[in-house]
């Protein structure tokens, strides 16, 4: 059976029910095989990744009790020897200094010699890193000097809390006498007696630390006791300490952090204080896996297990490849004929054509007036880049029910692809007021705000329509979508949100610029080529050659200090053309955005002009134009920074150029790439400003490094007061910023000194040099050629005199 409509032809094949049941009985086999495979495949690896992670956590829960363990052992080990130092100094030198002195002075208070020599011997014979004898008030009861004095200054408020701790009291010995003895006796006949040392594990200056307190005197009984002393020991862990820890646990490069900041194959185990359990820091290392070891040993051969099922797969495939091409040939006419679009449920362009072609049938030999209109909705690629694709598709859906609600119960509305539709308005018998009222209706409509993502975002984008009136326009299908198409492009370029009908006159117009975008196509693709690779012969025998692209640069010359020396150029590119001579970027500019070339050719213009600027001296720059299509790619940034290495040229050296309707939208992306680029070093000046949609906001968001004032105000100083009040406004206003600016347009003496009066930084114009090619630039090339006469010891002007 054969259908046929508008280029449309389906055939639908006639396949025999032996066939389908040998298909269908094929296809179960192969699948069972391929779920079978697929299934062991899956089992063996996630029985291997389970075990293997397994392994990995209880080796890494090992190393950290391990080192948890070691870290109390430690804690304990200065608490049980600082506890015998003391009580040592308690039983053997305390008593034999109070009998042997008997001075009350003796008895109360340790020299200062006596608590530096304590100090020194905790050190040198423990090994701690420092030690301390203070009062019950934690003041220093030693020798010590002024950085140890210091250092101690800052301890002491963490001391404090440990000499205030119940537990530094006398354990007074069970010693039980008919009689009351007296002080010393008691002290002397009590063995029992005994101080409690303590040791907690804190943050001091930053590190891991183990401090420990002991009491090295002790209260005479039924005597007040004015004052008791304690020895404080310190021991850092994250040093040496550590270091033997790492070797004992066998920890792969331990270090202390103060953060996790372990990397991708460390982990961090955290140290909380003794006292409060407050975090400490974290010891960072690599941990011993040997589940992740297992797994590696054994991916090669889960690998191979793979590719032979795979193999055993594509062996049956092989064998069923004649019914698998007829299922397609099925498939593929099967897809033919669904004549709707899956996303809108509208009908689809083959619905459209069949629907189009039957209302030129039926109208053919009759006065019934019908119209075709194409609809494209503005802006929707802004939405699908900002918003990403599902919010796209949701704008479709949206769009498409307004649109069909303004609609008569006749008329076709149908999804041509991505946000075309198309409308078939048939019966229109005034249409010189149904059309005006179904589009207005329609514009209107697309213009309010979409609602997307469940309302977590807003998109403006609106709609332009194109419209062709059956029969006016011809009886032709592909003349009436050709005209409407050109209607819509015309509704486009004059400012979006608006319709057309087709006339006549608008026909030359756009093949006019189709050709002129197709030249160019051409010619961006051969100046690319040739500027990637050099020059290459083209394989295309007898192809048209439509000239090639260049840049022009204009000057920038310094205003401050009188001499009016250059900065910089602007690069400008122009089209060589072979028969319509030079052209400049007005008349091709827009012809390159709408065909979509504008970014090849911002690129092309960039690489160019970095690779100009690398000869020019180091104290100059160059700026190039950036479009807002540019602007709004993502990877923008990195295309700048890729031709900045391939060129040589450092970034501070380059500047973009954007107008401020780049920035309008308040794109995030935009302000993404402009923080990126500004971070490398990049300047970013804002060309054309006060002529358009001018935001100071702009000027401080996106951290403009410079103005560049517009030429229209430049024009106006001399004759209209208006132009000199508006320059030093925003002269001033840079001033205050600081911001440089830049005046365009300058044409005569009077404008240059009055702008540089005025306080501008720098000045371009005429008066100074209009666009010339590179070859022409000479002020760069004098600054270069003077660097070389010095070297050789010859005049300059001797090289350019000899032709070179």
């Amino acid at each position: 059976m054969v259908f046929r409509g508008l280029g449309l032809q389906i055939v639908l094949p006639s396949s025999s029910k032996t066939f389908q049941q040998s298909w269908i009985a094929s296809g179960r086999i192969l699948f069972l095989i391929a779920v079978s495979g697929l299934g062991a495949i899956g089992l063996v690896v996630l029985s291997a990744l389970w075990a293997g992670t397994e392994s990995d956590a209880a080796a890494l829960d090992r190393q950290r009790q391990l080192v948890n363990a070691r870290l109390r052992e430690q804690v304990d080990q200065v608490a049980h020897v600082i506890g015998q130092f003391g009580n040592g100094y308690l039983t053997r030198v305390y008593p034999a200094a109070r009998s042997s002195g008997g001075s009350s002075s003796l008895d109360a208070v340790l020299t200062a010699a006596a608590g530096s020599a304590i100090s020194q011997t905790a050190m040198s014979a423990f090994g701690y890193d420092q030690a301390f004898v203070v009062d019950e008030k934690a003041q220093l009861l030693m020798l010590a000097d002024a950085q140890t004095e210091k250092r101690y200054r800052w301890m002491k408020p963490l001391f404090l809390p440990l000499l205030q701790d119940a537990r530094l009291g006398v354990r007074p010995g069970a010693v039980s006498n008919e009689r009351t003895p007296s002080s010393m006796e008691s002290r002397l006949a009590s063995p029992g007696r005994s101080n409690t040392a303590l040791a907690n594990l804190m943050r001091l200056e930053g590190r891991p630390t183990i401090v420990g307190v002991v009491a090295i005197n002790d209260p005479e009984e039924g005597q007040r006791q004015t004052m008791r002393q304690f020895l404080i020991v310190v021991r850092f862990i994250d040093g040496a300490a550590l270091d033997e820890l790492s070797r004992q646990q066998g920890l792969n490069g331990a270090r202390f952090a103060r953060t996790a900041d372990a990397d991708e194959n460390e982990v961090a185990f955290q140290i909380d204080a003794t006292a409060n359990g407050e975090p400490i820091g974290f010891i960072v290392w690599r941990p011993d896996l040997p589940g992740s070891r297992v797994i590696g040993r054994l991916m090669p051969a889960l690998s191979i297990a793979a590719l032979v099922i795979a193999i055993l797969f594509s062996v049956l495939l092989v064998r069923l490849r004649s019914s698998l091409g007829e299922l397609r040939k099925s498939e593929l006419h099967a897809r033919q004929l669904a004549l709707h679009d899956v996303l809108t449920s509208l009908p689809n362009r083959a619905l459209f054509a069949m629907r189009f072609d039957e209302c030129l049938a039926e109208t053919k030999n009759s006065a019934e007036r019908s119209a075709v209109a194409l609809l494209d909705l503005d802006r929707f690629k802004a939405v699908n880049d900002t918003f990403g694709h599902a919010a796209g598709d949701e704008l479709i859906r949206m769009a498409a029910e307004r649109i069909h609600s303004l609609l008569r119960p006749g008329d076709t509305l149908a999804r041509l692809g991505g946000d075309e539709f198309a409308l078939l308005l048939r019966d229109i018998k005034d249409h010189d007021q149904v059309l005006p009222a179904i589009c207005d209706a329609i514009v209107a409509e697309l213009g309010k705000p979409f609602p997307l993502l469940r309302g977590e975002a807003v998109a403006r984008v609106g709609g332009s329509i194109g419209v062709t009136v059956v029969p006016d326009a011809g009886r032709n299908a592909d003349d009436i979508m050709r005209y409407a198409d050109v209607a819509l492009y015309e509704a486009k370029m004059g400012g979006r949100g608006q319709w057309r009908v087709y006339s006549p006159s608008m026909d030359g117009g756009r093949n006019a610029r189709d050709i002129l975008k197709n030249e160019l196509r051409e010619v961006l693709a051969k100046g690319t080529a040739s500027s990637a690779d050099g020059p290459q012969s083209d394989p295309i025998a007898n192809k048209p050659d439509f000239g090639s692209l260049e840049v022009y640069y204009q000057t920038v010359h310094r205003a401050e200090g009188g001499g009016y020396s250059a900065s910089g150029a602007e690069a400008l590119v122009r089209w060589r053309h072979s028969q319509r001579g030079l052209l400049t970027p007005a008349s091709f500019i827009p012809v390159a955005e709408e065909g979509g070339l504008i970014d090849a050719l911002g690129f092309w213009v960039l690489r160019e002009a970095c690779r100009a600027a690398c000869k020019w001296p180091e104290n100059t720059f160059v700026a190039v134009n950036v479009s807002p299509a540019q602007l709004r790619r993502p990877n923008f940034a990195e295309e700048v920074f890729a031709v900045l290495q391939e060129s040589g040229l450092p970034p501070s050296r380059l500047e973009l150029e954007l107008t401020e309707s780049s920035l309008i939208e308040d794109n995030s992306d935009v302000y993404t790439v402009l923080k990126s680029l500004r971070s490398q070093g990049v300047q970013i000046s804002l060309d054309d400003f006060g002529t358009g949609f001018s935001c100071l906001s702009h000027l401080l968001r996106f951290d403009i490094d410079r103005i560049k004032i517009d030429r229209s105000f430049v024009s106006q100083l001399g004759t209209k007061a208006n132009g000199a009040a508006i320059i030093g406004a925003i002269v001033a206003l840079s001033r205050n910023l600081g911001i440089s600016t830049t005046a365009e347009g300058v044409e005569t003496e009077y404008q240059r000194d009055f702008l540089a009066a005025l306080g501008c930084t720098d000045l371009q114009g005429y008066f100074f040099s209009k666009p010339v090619p590179l070859c022409d630039l000479d002020s760069f090339r004098t600054a270069e050629s003077a660097v070389a006469w010095e070297a050789f010891d010859l005049p300059p002007g001797t090289f350019a005199a000899r032709g070179g």
